[in-house]
């Protein structure tokens, strides 16, 4: 799936007290296909950051979240005229929006570097967990999946917001608790509007991290000893060769 969402986030009203309430409304556009077949709109009022009002675009009405927002909600589905210019934003604000940035966003992304890594071995009482982190990428938008044998994790999974790296790139890290399996297959797959396809990046759990560390060390090790031997026994028989005996 080409994976491309777009939050468009308009501030319609902001009104200030001098007790420091304020009361804000919000306008999202949500997508991701490239034809903008599923686009939704999404209008929330707050009060002091709570929600108390939304407008769906795939509910068709508005719906409320506090009494305050029931009334709301009831007051403006009656006004006829009102609720139909509400389901027209989709085609008037969102497609008309995302028809004209696209294209621009489409030029500028930039693919992520994506690693998998053990950040904890199972026990046997408690289970492992994996890391998958997705690193300079943009734009913000991204979509982690974690995967066994191909087959989507639904559960056991937590994962960060996208951060911001401070120049203009951001990173997301997703964890995965999992009990370990023979001949299991986990990988994580990421999807962003830099790639038409989905990257995968398989983890190999031949091995646990650490057991590979340990082997690369000792290889490492073993190499570096037998240099030092080598060069040992090549210094003792020049040394050997240029000695004289005498007999007493």
């Amino acid at each position: 799936m080409f994976l491309k969402i777009h939050l468009y986030l308009v501030l319609l009203k902001l009104t200030l007290y001098s007790a420091g309430y304020y009361e804000m409304a919000l306008e999202e556009c949500i997508y991701s296909s490239s034809d903008y077949s599923d686009m939704v709109l999404i209008t929330g009022w707050y009060f002091n950051k709570y929600l108390y009002t939304q407008f769906n675009s795939t509910v068709g009405e508005f719906v409320g979240f506090t009494e305050y927002g029931v009334r709301n909600a009831e007051f403006w589905n009656k006004n006829t005229a009102l609720l139909q210019q509400a389901r027209a934003e989709v085609d008037r604000f969102c497609k008309h929006n995302a028809q004209v940035s696209d294209p621009a966003v489409r030029d500028k992304t930039v693919k992520p570097d994506i690693k998998v890594s053990s950040v904890k071995e199972s026990d046997g009482k408690h289970p492992a967990v994996l890391m998958c982190s997705a690193y300079n990428f943009y734009p913000q938008q991204i979509k982690v999946t974690w995967l066994k044998n191909n087959v989507p994790v639904t559960s056991d999974v937590t994962s960060t917001e996208e951060m911001a790296d401070g120049d203009w790139y951001y990173q997301i890290h997703s964890h995965l608790e999992y009990t370990p399996k023979s001949g299991e297959k986990i990988s994580c797959m990421v999807e962003h509007a830099s790639s038409t396809k989905p990257m995968i990046v398989d983890w190999e759990s031949s091995l646990p991290e650490s057991e590979r560390n340990k082997i690369v060390i000792g290889a490492s090790a073993l190499v570096l000893g037998t240099i030092i031997a080598a060069a040992g026994l090549i210094y003792y028989k020049k040394k050997s060769a240029g000695r004289i005996l005498v007999p007493h």
